[in-house]
């Protein structure tokens, strides 16, 4: 008689004496990490707010700092210095000259817009850092655009409420050699850009120093798994 064949284990019976190597599994990366913060975005399907959450955040961001910048346009009619000038009549005719021909109110003119504006500037990038820490594309790019539309409307603002723009009319209605004052100008256009680059730098500036911090979706713990009973 043959002596009875001892079936082969199981293929999923590790021996004892396997490789240490073999003994090691990967944590879950809920382990490595904890739990994700609120809002924070990482490959292990923890979402941000959406998309159409950050496109809409960033749109009431564009909006509220446009409005602000008939605030802007305001206060920079009520500082800006006055370029003055005075009427003549030649041959009946209306003719009107700069009276200080070596002033420098054109450029405080402009000096006084560039500096509100930064001060703006400063001002929305800290308050949209406060409302919302976490940052995003879109909300950077609202208040980029937002920046830009409140500085053209600070300008048109300011011109309405200065002078007015008929300087013939402002001329003959004050009289001849009398002096007044010219209307509101913005000579240098890239003041325009002071508010949006401000804005921009003080929000990019505060999120890295103090915005929230996404966990590394690459690091991977291991811990050692006892060998199964022999």
């Amino acid at each position: 008689m043959t002596a009875p064949l001892t079936p082969p284990p199981p293929p999923h019976e590790q021996s004892p004496h396997s490789s240490q190597g073999d003994a090691w599994q990967a944590l879950p990366a809920s382990a490595v990490h904890g739990p994700a913060p609120h809002g924070a975005t990482s490959l292990y399907g923890v979402d941000g707010p959406g998309m159409k959450t950050e496109v809409r955040e960033a749109a009431l961001v564009m909006v509220g700092v446009a409005i602000a910048g008939a605030l802007l346009g305001v206060v920079w009619q009520w500082l800006a210095p006055r370029v003055p000038l005075v009427a003549d009549v030649v041959d009946q005719n209306w003719v009107v000259y700069l009276k200080d021909t070596e002033g420098e109110q054109a450029i405080g003119v402009d000096g006084t817009f560039t500096l509100l504006a930064l001060g703006f500037g400063v001002l929305s990038g800290l308050a949209v850092f406060l409302l919302r820490r976490r940052g995003g594309v879109p909300l950077v790019l609202g208040l980029l655009l937002g920046g830009l539309l409140g500085s053209l409307l600070a300008w048109r603002v300011g011109v309405w409420l200065g002078p007015t723009q008929n300087v013939i009319a402002h001329a003959r209605a004050v009289g001849k050699g009398v002096t007044f004052s010219a209307p509101l100008k913005l000579g240098a256009k890239g003041a325009l850009l002071a508010w949006p680059v401000a804005a921009l730098l003080v929000h990019l500036g505060l999120t890295a120093l103090f915005g929230p911090r996404d966990p590394d979706p690459y690091i991977t713990v291991y811990e050692p798994v006892a060998p199964p009973p022999a």
